[in-house]
């Protein structure tokens, strides 16, 4: 994460493309406030209790014991990559950006995406 250029390497699994994204100048202000709050300040801008780096094992507890205390389950990390996709489509963003922007390398991975949308054909016809 280069919070001075605003930009986040996002590092994929399970063979997806890796990419850099740019972070919103209110999403650079959070995360600087965030490492700013940390005692002792880490270089890592996620840390656990513990002061340890934030781990994806850690982070996929975290997100179930938050998700089990409101009474959710089967929650999961990558349900967080299917709202992201899901919430760009609904917006108008083309299935080749959304393709590149998730990583996917086979855009029939994208597709479940758009197949969703509502409001995929509005528009289509006019009177």
């Amino acid at each position: 994460m280069d919070l001075d250029a605003g930009r986040l390497q996002v590092v994929r699994r399970k063979g997806s493309d890796d990419s850099v994204q740019p972070l919103s100048a209110s999403e650079i202000r959070a995360l600087r406030r965030v490492k700013r709050l940390q005692e002792p300040e880490s270089r890592y801008v996620f840390i656990t209790e513990r002061k340890a780096p934030m781990t994806a094992n850690g982070f996929f507890k975290m997100l179930q014991r938050a998700a089990t205390s409101i009474g959710m389950d089967g929650v999961h990390p990558h349900l967080l990559r299917h709202a992201c996709g899901f919430k760009l489509v609904n917006q108008g963003v083309d299935t080749r950006t959304l393709a590149a922007y998730l990583g996917h390398r086979q855009i029939a991975n994208t597709a479940r995406y758009t197949k969703m949308n509502a409001r995929r054909f509005d528009g289509f016809w006019k009177e």
